[in-house]
């Protein structure tokens, strides 16, 4: 099993408060032979007209030495994961969970927005220390 980010529990409980029920932990994806584990499935009520919104989180702290490495990977898995979520639960969003710090600092910079714009990513953006969500993108 794939090691927790070491933020799981505090954008569970983000999540959690946002008044989103937590279905998977982690959420398992078919991915040819084998499986994907998403860190975090939800979903929550929109209206008895609407039906439920659902989606997936993975979770990225950025606490390694090199932004730009964590990042790598993070877009990297994001992509896969969004295509197989595509094929095997297409009305699931995903999102990518990143501090409020990192989206400040790191993902203010012109290349990282770029990229993000450019293929789409997701972010819900979090305060670890008040386990609150600052802002969702899409």
């Amino acid at each position: 099993m794939p090691v927790r980010d070491s933020l799981h529990t505090e954008v569970r409980h983000c999540l959690e408060r946002d008044g989103w029920t937590i279905t998977h932990d982690p959420l398992w994806i078919p991915f040819g032979g084998s499986h994907l584990e998403i860190d975090l499935g939800a979903e929550r009520l929109i209206g008895a007209a609407k039906g439920e919104q659902r989606i997936a989180v993975e979770i990225k702290s950025f606490v390694g030495a090199s932004p730009v490495s964590e990042f790598h990977t993070a877009l990297g898995q994001y992509l896969i994961y969004e295509e197989a979520l595509r094929r095997d639960e297409p009305e699931r969003a995903l999102y990518l969970g990143i501090p409020e710090a990192i989206y400040r600092t790191f993902f203010a910079e012109d290349i990282v927005r770029t990229l993000v714009d450019r293929h789409g990513v997701q972010l819900l953006v979090f305060d670890p220390d008040t386990e609150a969500i600052v802002l969702w993108t899409n």
